[in-house]
C-alpha cells in the first residue's frame, strides 16, 4: 500500500463516520465475519480491499445508511413584507422589518401585501440604483427572492415610491 493511500484512507473513513448513521435494528444481525474483518483490519491482518468489501456489504444491506448531502443542507430564509398602505407618502407603512439583519447565505423574500405595484431596487452607498438585486414590478401577493452571500449592508428602495427605503444587513 502506497504512502498516499495510508494517509487518505483514514481521512475517507473519518468522513464516512460523520456522514452515515447506523440502523441499530440491522446492527444486531451483523455477521461475525464483518466484526472480525473490522478487528483484523485494525490489527493489520486483513487488506484494505477486504475491509472495503465489508463496508460495501454493510451499506448494501442498510446497516450503514449514507445520508444524501441534499438532506443535510438547509436553506436559511427570511422575509420582508411590503405592508398595505406603503405607497402613501403620509403612511407609516414602511418595510417590515425596515432593517433586516441576517447571516450570510440567507435567502430573503420580499412579499407585496400592498394594494398597488412595488419593486425592489438595490442602491449603492450614494443612493444610485445598481444591478445587484432588482425585482420586476410586484403585484399584490407577488414575491421576490434574493440570496445574500457576502457580509455587508445592502440598501434598496421602490422606484415607484422612492420615499420607501430599506436595508438588509448581512453578518
Amino acid at each position: 500500500m502506497g504512502q498516499l493511500q495510508k494517509i487518505i484512507l483514514p481521512i475517507v473513513f473519518s468522513i464516512l463516520l460523520v456522514s452515515f448513521s447506523v440502523n441499530f435494528a440491522s446492527a444486531q444481525s451483523v455477521p461475525e465475519w464483518v466484526k472480525n474483518t473490522a478487528l483484523w483490519y485494525g490489527e493489520g491482518v486483513v487488506s484494505e480491499q477486504e475491509f472495503l468489501n465489508m463496508i460495501k456489504f454493510l451499506i448494501e444491506n442498510n446497516v450503514i445508511v449514507i445520508e444524501s448531502a441534499e438532506t443535510e443542507l438547509t436553506k436559511i430564509q427570511a422575509s420582508i413584507t411590503i405592508p398595505n398602505g406603503n405607497s402613501d407618502v403620509s403612511s407609516i407603512g414602511f418595510y417590515l422589518p425596515l432593517n433586516l439583519e441576517i447571516s450570510s447565505g440567507t435567502t430573503v423574500t420580499w412579499v407585496n401585501d400592498d394594494s398597488v405595484l412595488h419593486n425592489i431596487q438595490s442602491l449603492d452607498k450614494l443612493g444610485n440604483v445598481i444591478d445587484w438585486f432588482n425585482s420586476p414590478p410586484l403585484n399584490t401577493g407577488d414575491k421576490f427572492e434574493f440570496t445574500f452571500d457576502e457580509p455587508g449592508v445592502y440598501n434598496y428602495y421602490c422606484s415607484f415610491h422612492p420615499w420607501r427605503v430599506g436595508s438588509v444587513t448581512v453578518k
